[in-house]
């Protein structure tokens, strides 16, 4: 099933649908005042829900995009009218339920929106009952449909800081999976040097004593045995060979990278991480290493937060005596870049170390880090 297909038929958007069509049947099955334009009311009804409906959807994919946009605004407010004008021209209780969806959908605009345009629908909507009703009933009908749109306001809000602090909760089990994967290379790397010294030391020492005994043996006026001559020459052979395998220890190859970032991607359900990480992108310094590693968690969230992307691509390489990372996203992007205090953190880590930071928000969000090797 193809992503756009899932965001149509969740299970969120299927309960919106039942609700939707619910009213419609209800309004066609009833309400419709009888005369001359009993034709005209039906296709006037008909028409207002199927706006009701675009305005639903693309609401939806604005605030996929975009939480709390402009053209969320403009869509909630095209859903209001047409549930107003359904209430006056149908003449009963039943097309308010449809301002549910819209309390609902209103959970993503800042708070002086949302509080503008639930207030300003709800008075709006007891005005026209009022009109249409007796006021008892009117009233009646109007606290009723407040005291549910509160529920699911209130349901909805909670259900979105429960997502937030699941992604919040998620990203920190990234960020300490990632540090734990440097903590575990940077702890090889210094068993190995370990080890390395402790076998030049010890065992090359001994080895050298032995090697040097061996060859005064062999020098004895009154002759050697043939056995002593071929133990030293074999502690000759071991001592060489025992040099060979602390050099080849004592060769730093640095830190990869590479499993770290894969542990910072992999909670990120939206956007699509792309990865691309040299093998050759690999730093000595451990100081090195965290800062191009918060770069990559700051880029990587800001791009699930804020761009509204589908994709983000991250590129980790060497090139001549740095280290680059890129991490662009096909999100919306900004003409004008204002660097907050996520972005002014990655630019002061990156230049401690001699390195540095770009960015660029014109055809996505884009940055650009990269630190000298030491």
């Amino acid at each position: 099933m193809s992503a756009r297909r899932h965001w149509l038929f969740s299970p969120l958007h299927c309960a919106a649908y039942l609700t939707w069509g619910t009213v419609l049947a209800g309004l066609i099955a009833g309400g419709f005042n009888a005369g001359a334009h009993r034709i005209a009311q039906p296709l006037a009804i008909l028409g207002l829900m199927l706006v009701f409906l675009a305005a639903f959807l693309f609401e939806s994919g604005c605030s996929r995009r975009h939480p709390g946009g402009r053209g969320s605004i403009v869509a909630l407010a095209i859903e209001i009218a047409a549930t107003l004008t359904l209430v006056a021209l149908s003449g009963d209780g039943i097309a308010p339920v449809l301002m549910i969806l819209v309390v609902v959908q209103t959970i993503d605009l800042t708070r002086s929106w949302r509080i503008a345009l639930v207030v300003g629908a709800n008075l709006a909507l007891l005005a026209i009952l009022l009109s249409v009703s007796p006021r008892t009933s009117a009233l009646i009908v109007w606290l009723l449909y407040a005291g549910f749109q509160a529920f699911a306001g209130l349901t909805g809000h909670y259900a979105k800081q429960a997502e937030r602090s699941r992604d919040e909760l998620a990203q920190v089990n990234a960020h300490l999976l990632a540090t734990r994967s440097l903590l575990e290379e940077s702890a090889r790397d210094g068993e190995r040097l370990r080890l390395a010294r402790e076998l030049h030391d010890v065992s090359g020492h001994k080895l050298t004593a032995l090697k040097l005994q061996l060859a005064l043996l062999a020098r004895d006026p009154a002759g050697a045995p043939p056995a002593v001559t071929t133990a030293a020459a074999l502690a000759g052979e071991l001592l060489d060979d025992l040099r060979g395998v602390v050099s080849q220890m004592r060769r730093h190859q640095g830190l990869d990278l590479k499993r770290a970032i894969e542990e910072l991607a992999a909670p990120l359900p939206r956007p699509r991480v792309h990865l691309d990480v040299s093998e050759e992108a690999r730093v000595d310094d451990v100081g090195q290493a965290q800062a191009l590693l918060r770069t990559a968690q700051e880029a990587l969230t800001n791009a699930a937060r804020h761009s509204g992307a589908e994709n983000v691509w991250l590129h980790l390489a060497r090139e001549g005596e740095r280290i680059v990372l890129g991490v662009r996203d096909d999100g919306r992007g900004s003409r004008s870049v204002h660097a907050g205090n996520g972005l002014t953190g990655m630019r002061e880590r990156l230049e401690a170390l001699g390195g540095g930071v770009a960015f660029a928000g014109e055809h996505g969000f884009r940055v650009d880090a990269w630190v000298p090797l030491s």
